[in-house]
């Protein structure tokens, strides 16, 4: 139904802009073909020189136009939702035993960091997890270096120590179950959960 729709818009969309371009009803009510587009009035006074109406907008430009981009491409809102962003990757993996953060993470962890300078509003939740092998209390203080780590490095590139919630689950809540090192790859990371979506 929803490509039908867009379908739809598209071809209501071409349509207007060729009756625009070959001279046909330079009027339109846009809502009521239900598509997002604007057409110049052409009727309107024209009072200015070499080709420009009153607005100073080009006489000669045609019918101004959103296109809609298809089903697989970002539609807009908020830039945490863009599927294509590195700032939907959310979350960080780590070695055994390790709190360091990998090379191949920090591409991802300077989007949430630039993020994070734009907005000083929003709030993250770093919360870091292990795999199951070590003692209980030593896997809670392991999540939670794991988190402070990831906090260490979005306020070097720009974050606010006031943006940050630090919590550690170590072994408690496992992502994937299992005893192997397949298993253990999974569990051993900080998630970075945007407080309030």
């Amino acid at each position: 139904m929803k490509l039908l729709k867009l379908t739809a818009g598209l071809l209501t969309l071409i349509w207007l802009t060729g009756c625009t371009t070959l001279g046909g009803n330079k009027e339109s009510d846009a809502g009521a073909a239900g598509s997002d587009v604007v057409v110049e009035d052409r009727n309107a006074d024209t009072s200015g020189i070499d080709g420009e109406n009153a607005s100073g907008s080009d006489i000669d430009g045609g019918a101004e136009t959103l296109v809609i981009a298809g089903e697989e491409q970002f539609q807009g809102g908020d830039v945490l939702d863009d599927p294509n962003s590195p700032l939907s990757n959310r979350v960080v993996y780590f070695e055994y035993d390790s709190s360091t953060v990998r090379e191949e993470d920090l591409t991802t962890l300077e989007a949430h960091a630039a993020y994070l300078g734009e907005n000083p509003s929003v709030t993250i939740r770093l919360v870091g997890h292990t795999d199951e092998r070590g003692s209980r209390e030593y896997n809670l203080a392991l999540g939670e270096r794991r988190a402070l780590s990831i906090r260490q490095t979005l306020m070097l590139q720009g974050a606010s120590v006031k943006q940050f919630q630090v919590t550690s689950f170590g072994e408690e809540r496992t992502d994937v179950e299992g005893h192997d090192e397949a298993a253990w790859q999974q569990n051993r990371r900080v998630e970075l959960n945007y407080v309030g979506r």
